[in-house]
């Protein structure tokens, strides 16, 4: 049974958003791909993926006129669900577009993974986990295995935040929380039942699984 409160997944035109709409709608939530401005400000929780480049989704973002939509959606106290790009967008910048300005929500900035590994990390991963979080169940297992697909990652002046890291030449930023938003660095719908069952812990930890 699909529960009725509503998820907008962001649609600004750019990547494989359907992927994480379909996974969601899998995991029993009632979602919406969607880059209708008031679908977005209404919805019960919002997810933004992302794929590619940090500057092309920005100015994907910002000619949709989605950015400040979004930026009000992830400080309303509503929950929200950054992926991949997404995660990297909620930053204030990254070395990889230099002079493009992200969302500015999270202190910090996306950098290079060092030049020491093989860039990008495009690979299953294992979470070490740091903090509790209603997205994992506790336990440190194979079940925290990840795949990541990036080239830069995150780098939060607040490192309380973190809550999963992996390691990749050095410890890599996975997964943050700052108040009601959650960021992934990893693709949980391409992580198979590990991300699955992430994804099913945060639609049901708002309300709106199974």
């Amino acid at each position: 049974m699909t529960l009725s409160r509503s998820i907008a997944v962001v649609d600004y035109g750019i990547g494989n958003l359907h992927s994480a709409h379909k996974a969601l709608v899998h995991v029993g939530a009632s979602a919406t791909l969607t880059d209708d401005h008031e679908v977005i400000r209404t919805a019960d929780a919002v997810v933004l993926p992302g794929v590619g480049s940090f500057g092309a989704c920005m100015d994907a973002l910002r000619e949709r006129s989605l950015d400040g939509v979004v930026a009000d959606a992830a400080t309303s106290g509503r929950p929200f669900l950054g992926i991949c790009v997404g995660m990297q967008m909620l930053f204030e910048g990254s070395e990889e577009s230099p002079g493009v300005m992200g969302l500015g929500l999270i202190k910090g900035s996306i950098k290079w993974l060092p030049e020491s590994v093989k860039r990008p990390q495009m690979q299953w991963n294992q979470l070490t986990i740091h903090r509790d979080d209603p997205v994992f169940d506790g336990s440190q297992t194979e079940s925290d295995w990840m795949y990541f697909v990036h080239s830069l990652s995150a780098v939060p002046a607040d490192r309380a935040m973190v809550v999963a890291t992996v390691s990749y030449g050095t410890d890599v930023v996975a997964v943050v929380r700052s108040g009601s938003i959650l960021a992934t660095q990893f693709h949980p719908e391409k992580s198979s039942h590990a991300g699955l069952s992430m994804l099913s812990r945060w639609v049901t930890s708002i309300g709106g699984g199974r």
